[in-house]
């Protein structure tokens, strides 16, 4: 990439902060080290919405709701604030949401519940949650340990699960947040050798739903990026709904203008099921050569396939001088013929979907020798990074 398809400016100073409307096509907010955060039609290059009385100091977060109405933020002045961008205003403000003079993080839940982490008096690491109709108490505090490594939490919203990385750590923890008391239930924690220098989360969209993979770190070495995956153990090949609610799609729910004129509306959801391929059975034939065709001449003594046994694979037709079979792994298409005992015409119709069915069959294995090809490449790759030769 060499040359930026729009080019956005307003701020004074480095912009450290980037969040994407979870609904609205095209709307981008920026929240920069000048205290001022910008709201943005990508489309148009337009800046709409501008805040720069908000924060008097720093800001460490910010992000959307869950259909994109408002923003929660935290500034080193150690306040948490709601904030409506389109309004300008200040919903609710909670000050002093940490003790601590280390920076905070906070996340929007999907129920409209605030998550923070941040440090203690005590510089303890911390975890909060807070209901944004009553920011006068905690509905739930945890104390971590006394690390100096910030906390950044990483929220699932079809789980409802948060996963807390620190930079400099060697573990990732999740917890799951529920209704119930303690509201916040710990769950596990991923250890690993190396300390890690940052973190990234994969969508929800791009899981191996087949391996019943939940979610995918992208952990950040010095010389390295590691992926780390969080499966449920099943016993059963079948597809897991119970893991896999819908998701968030990429079709936007609302236009650009639709939101700045007032309008909102959740994300448009998805179903996984559609990644998910059933495994292959261990007594399945592999099909190396063309299907014989029943014939339809009554003479020839062959019965016409039952619904039953329509899809089962036959033995191949003998190779005669009039028309001899490529030796060819995967068999050509096959044009309509005429059959030597009865001289009658088969069906255009049936030849034209085994044709259909054969083409689409070497396509696939196209794409699975191609895939193979790039997976050996990349693993020379991520083996020539850990050998210290790139």
């Amino acid at each position: 990439m060499t040359e930026a398809t729009v080019t956005l400016e307003g701020h004074s100073k480095r912009v450290g902060i980037l969040a994407w409307h979870p609904s609205a096509f095209n709307i981008l907010l920026t929240a920069g080290c000048d205290n001022v955060i910008c709201v943005w039609n990508v489309g148009t290059g337009e800046l709409v919405y501008q805040l720069s009385d908000a924060h008097p100091d720093l800001i460490y977060s910010v992000t959307w709701n869950k259909d994109g109405s408002a923003v929660c933020t935290v500034c080193k002045d150690k306040a948490l604030r709601v904030i409506d961008p389109r309004r300008g205003t200040v919903l609710k403000i909670r000050e002093k949401v940490h003790e601590g003079t280390r920076p905070m993080r906070a996340v929007f839940l999907s129920d409209g519940k605030i998550l923070t982490t941040g440090f203690s008096r005590m510089s303890e690491r911390q975890l909060a949650l807070w209901d944004t109709k009553d920011l006068s108490e905690p509905m739930a505090v945890q104390e971590m340990d006394t690390s100096n490594g910030v906390l950044l939490p990483f929220y699932d919203t079809d789980t409802n699960m948060v996963y807390l990385c620190g930079k400099g750590d060697c573990t990732i923890r999740y917890f799951e947040v529920t209704d119930e008391s303690p509201y916040v239930h710990f769950l596990s924690l991923y250890s690993s050798k190396e300390p890690q220098r940052g973190a990234g989360f994969l969508s929800k969209r791009g899981v191996d739903v087949n391996k019943c993979e939940i979610a995918r770190f992208y952990k950040l070495h010095e010389r390295k990026v590691e992926p780390i995956s969080m499966t449920v153990p099943r016993k059963s090949d079948l597809f897991q709904g119970d893991l896999y609610p819908d998701t968030a799609g990429l079709e936007p729910a609302l236009l650009a203008d639709e939101w700045i004129a007032g309008q909102d509306a959740l994300p448009l959801l998805v179903s996984l099921s559609g990644g998910y391929s059933a495994p292959p059975s261990k007594h399945r034939d592999t099909l190396r050569s063309k299907p014989k065709l029943a014939s339809q001449d009554s003479g020839s003594g062959a019965a016409p396939p039952s619904p039953g046994n329509a899809a089962a694979p036959t033995p191949a037709p003998t190779p005669t001088s009039a028309a001899k079979e490529p030796e060819e792994e995967m068999p050509a298409p096959r044009v309509a013929i005429r059959e030597t005992d009865g001289n009658i015409e088969r069906p255009k119709r049936e030849d034209d979907l085994l044709s259909e069915l054969l083409a689409e069959m070497k396509a696939l294995r196209a794409v699975v020798l191609a895939q193979n090809q790039r997976i050996e490449l990349l693993e020379r790759q991520l083996a020539r990074i850990e050998d210290g030769d790139v």
